[in-house]
């Protein structure tokens, strides 16, 4: 493969650090990429590529060439309103392409509440969140549309952290705090493992699987917090009542407890972890970015 044509829905920090680990295989690439902003002509990692608008009202009809010519196309836009909008939009345009290879980037929220035990793929779905339960709609569409010889795969994706957006930054911050919640487990991973295994996916790919993306060791936020905060030699930050949380999304958060096995993702495509748990994660930030 020396050549990819790729069309991002959506180019946030997974599809960048994707594209980024393209372009650092000397591949030529051809990159149209979606966003809520007026169409451009933008450049990123010394990479010339067009932006299209795209939200769930309008989108320019110029990206609708470059979506049906594009070989390679990720989809990392969360459903709106409890819609997938990209299936709402092109599912006529995604029938007729040139895609050999289709990857839309769900959630491990999909699981919901499993009292902290292990869930792996074959695991019951119950999401607890109105994000999860939209997430598995989306799979479920994103599979039927797989039935028409589409070649689609999902990647449930575990708590993202990354270089710029960590426990640690928070702490420094003072906008960490410890929730009083006992066996509350939850899986996480470095957004550069996630754009390695995206990589690894374009060469090796079987469509309708389902992997889930997590490191080797779920744990409690309080675990990671006191690590961060004995990192950074900080207090350990204040503890709080789950009940004096008034964000939505931080409550709901915290319904879940559940362990991600990441087995058949690290065995199909042959993959070891560069940061396998938190510990390397968090140091390799203290150490390089910090």
């Amino acid at each position: 493969m020396k050549e990819i044509n790729i069309f991002c829905f959506g180019f946030g920090q997974v599809a960048k650090n994707f594209i980024k680990k393209i372009h650092s295989k000397n591949l030529k690439v051809k990159l149209t990429v979606t966003s809520r902003e007026k169409s451009k002509k933008k450049s990123f990692d010394d990479l010339d590529y067009e932006s299209f608008q795209f939200s769930e009202n309008s989108f320019d009809k110029k990206l609708i060439e470059n979506l049906k010519s594009s070989n390679h196309i990720l989809i990392s836009i969360a459903p709106v309103d409890g819609e997938d909008i990209v299936i709402k939009n092109f599912q006529h345009i995604l029938e007729n392409s040139a895609a050999k290879w289709i990857t839309y980037l769900s959630a491990t929220s999909v699981y919901g509440n499993h009292n902290g035990n292990w869930v792996d793929e074959k695991s019951k779905t119950n999401p607890t969140s109105t994000n999860g339960m939209n997430r598995l709609n989306a799979e479920k569409n994103w599979l039927n549309l797989a039935k028409k010889n589409l070649p689609i795969q999902i990647l449930r994706l575990s708590g993202i952290y990354s270089n710029q957006s960590n426990i640690l930054k928070r702490i420094r911050e003072g906008n960490a705090k410890i929730v009083n919640k006992k066996n509350q487990f939850f899986s996480r991973i470095h957004v550069e493992d996630i754009a390695n295994i995206l990589f690894e996916s374009l060469l090796k790919f079987k469509a309708t699987e389902i992997y889930n993306v997590s490191d080797d060791k779920p744990a409690s936020t309080e675990e990671i917090i006191l690590y961060g905060s004995k990192l950074l030699n900080f207090e350990k930050p204040e503890t709080v009542e789950l009940s004096s949380i008034e964000n939505e999304m931080i409550k709901n958060f915290y319904k879940d407890s559940k362990k991600v096995n990441n087995q058949k993702m690290k065995q199909f495509f042959n993959y070891k972890l560069k940061y396998p748990t938190y510990v390397e994660g968090l140091n390799y930030i203290h150490n390089n970015t910090i």
